[in-house]
């Protein structure tokens, strides 16, 4: 059990992580920006730290200034909450080096599941079945296309490095994939600088399935059930709803095992979230 913990975020998300910490008698630590010094997350810490000016950049994403926060503080161990530097394999890397402890998955975990081409294919060697694809990125169109015929139409066109919807294109038939390729590269290459994409075999109408699912450092795992999380607007969640109304006890404990089994195969350490497309009662 840690003393102290520094919260490397801010507003509602840094409140969350605050309120578990005092109810397991934590002593906590608040970054701020200069124009955060008067918010509700720093207020209510048991000690804060200014890590910079009013852009986040510059403040909250400033590893240097965050890691020298916990060493002045004693912070044992740092939470990054989500969003700003949660994600950042870098980030968590230097936290470790550091001496202290970071509250998330481990470096290379963050690097696997940052890549999308990476994190199918290590779920799927590790047992989780998987939509049929690309064998990887495709580079060109002609690529695009032998593998369109082998999947069989509608094809998805999805951006390796994607998120939030971006970089997602379908194509219904060999007349619109040209267009759908080239805009979901361009569209990739805009949002996160990287252009490369693959290929999924696009389902009309399934139901999007999340199964939650926890990792310590003992090797235990277990899983939280699922959300459903089927109505969406431009490929992102609009409502989510737990337990799901086409989910019955067999099929969640056979998803849940399955996950659960091969999290710990992939030795995971953390909390994370598994995302199923369920059609015509198979995931």
């Amino acid at each position: 059990m840690f003393d102290k913990i520094l919260i490397a975020n801010r507003g509602e998300i840094a409140l969350r992580v605050h309120r578990a910490c005092k109810e397991m008698g934590i002593h906590t630590v608040a970054i701020h920006s200069e124009a955060d010094r008067n918010a509700m997350h720093v207020r209510l810490a048991d000690e804060s730290v200014c890590v910079g000016p009013a852009s986040a950049a510059k403040s909250y994403l400033n590893i240097p200034a965050i890691i020298t926060a916990a060493k002045i503080t004693g912070a044992q161990a740092i939470h990054p909450g989500y969003g700003f530097l949660s994600e950042n394999a870098k980030f968590a890397e230097i936290v470790e080096k550091s001496g202290i402890t970071f509250i998330g998955p481990r470096p290379e975990h963050i690097r696997m599941m940052g890549d999308k081409i990476t994190a199918k294919d290590a779920i799927q060697t590790a047992g989780i079945p998987v939509v049929p694809g690309s064998d990887g990125a495709l580079p060109t169109i002609e690529e695009a296309k032998a593998a369109a015929k082998r999947i069989g139409y509608p094809v998805l066109i999805k951006a390796t490095a994607g998120g939030g919807g971006r970089g997602m294109k379908v194509a219904q038939s060999a007349d619109e994939l040209e267009i759908a390729f080239s805009t979901a590269r361009t569209e990739a290459k805009t949002a996160f600088g990287n252009d490369a994409v693959y290929m999924e075999k696009y389902l009309q109408k399934p139901r999007h399935i999340e199964i939650q699912v926890v990792a310590d450092s003992h090797g235990n795992v277990i899983h939280l059930g699922e959300r459903d999380c089927s109505l969406q607007r431009r490929h992102q969640k609009v409502f989510e709803e737990a337990p799901s109304p086409v989910i019955d006890a067999a099929a969640r404990a056979a998803i849940g095992k399955t996950v659960t089994t091969a999290i710990k195969k992939l030795g995971y350490l953390g909390v994370g979230t598994i995302e199923f497309l369920y059609e015509d009662g198979e995931f």
